[in-house]
């Protein structure tokens, strides 16, 4: 059996040949290793010691970025270059213990398994203790992560991950997150594919920033756009209902600031209804390729709006009957308005889920 391990390296010099001599004492009579070392354009003498590393052990694959893109991009070129028949994760720095691949590679290697997280969190032991925020950041994130794919794992952001290669090697050419991004990415095409998870316990010594710790807030805000954009599109209804209320009031308000401008600058009422009800849907639309629907899920981009456009001429006739219709059996006028807004709620969540961005499963 062949295990191979991703390590993307940006400026870890100083570990690197450590940590491949720690994964390199993995190797048994059944298991055999691969090392794909992706070097993303570090400044310092990584590249080197990585060079050093592939002739003294021919286990060792190289592959290099000519301008820094991140770790995610990093995984992108390993994965693609693997050829065992599991794929993991390795940084290349020390917080890590290897020897818990051993672990994780039972539900994998007894067919229980086709991905296996390696969480920090799943049971006590003695740990370094640092940074509070950093911790309840990365819980925060699973927390939402779960919500919106519907796992129940206990560590999203974990670096341990294995795969079986045609698992990832599948993922692999649709993931475009460089950064730390990749991990909820990742996470989304997961529960996508309805992968069977396992989680394994492992060990964690985390470093200080002071010591090269390179994750930061502003990594932390991405996570949480990409837990949306690359999750929403599959999350349970109740879920997707509340993002698309969200949608839905933005762009309402969008349509009533709009419009009150409009009058404001003495425009014809005519042309501000008209405006502001565009601007309101081009803000709709906008909101549900990036937190909501996948893009193109469907349709090329020109039938994707086509389609879009569909559903709002329809939509305004459907609110315009029902709303003329009950005025007309003796509704009240306001309560009449209500009940086709609510109907048009539902509607085009509806439209836009099971038509503008009906997302086809890949076979």
């Amino acid at each position: 059996m062949k295990l191979s391990l991703i390590i993307p390296c940006y400026n870890e010099e100083k570990t690197l040949r450590g940590i491949v001599e720690r994964v390199l004492e993995l190797r048994k009579d059944w298991l055999e290793l691969e090392l794909v070392i992706v070097d993303d354009c570090s400044k310092d003498a990584s590249w080197n010691v990585a060079q050093e590393l592939k002739k003294q052990y021919p286990e060792i694959k190289l592959a290099r970025h000519e301008v820094n893109q991140g770790k995610g991009a990093a995984l992108r070129t390993g994965f693609l270059e693997a050829t065992g028949d599991f794929v993991g994760v390795q940084d290349a720095d020390m917080e890590y213990n290897p020897e818990d691949f051993l672990v994780m590679l039972e539900p994998l290697m007894s067919g229980k398994a086709d991905v296996v997280y390696g969480s920090r969190y799943l049971r006590p032991e003695a740990r370094r203790v640092l940074y509070f925020w950093h911790t309840w950041m990365n819980k925060t994130l699973t927390t939402c992560s779960n919500m919106f794919t519907n796992l129940d794992i206990t560590d999203m952001e974990t670096c341990y991950k294995l795969f079986r290669r045609e698992i990832i090697q599948k993922i692999a050419p649709r993931l475009k997150e460089n950064r730390f991004g990749f991990e909820p990415e990742v996470t989304a095409y997961v529960a996508e594919e309805k992968c069977r998870v396992y989680e394994c316990a492992i060990h964690y010594n985390p470093r200080s920033y002071e010591e090269g710790k390179k994750i930061g807030w502003k990594d932390g805000m991405r996570a949480l756009y990409c837990i949306l954009h690359y999750g929403a599109c599959n999350a349970p209804v109740p879920m997707q209902l509340l993002l698309y209320l969200f949608i839905g009031g933005t762009a309402a308000l969008a349509n009533l600031i709009s419009f009150a401008v409009c009058l404001h600058c003495q425009m014809p009422m005519f042309y501000a209804v008209i405006g502001s009800y565009v601007l309101s849907a081009v803000v709709n639309y906008l909101l549900c390729i990036l937190i909501l629907f996948r893009h193109n899920a469907c349709w090329n981009t020109f039938g994707e709006l086509a389609a879009y456009t569909v559903t709002l001429v329809v939509m305004g006739f459907l609110d315009y009957f029902i709303t003329v219709g009950l005025i007309g059996i003796g509704t009240w006028v306001l309560a009449s308005k209500a009940i086709a807004s609510i109907l048009g709620f539902f509607g085009n969540y509806l439209l836009r889920k099971y038509f503008v961005f009906f997302l086809r499963r890949k076979s």
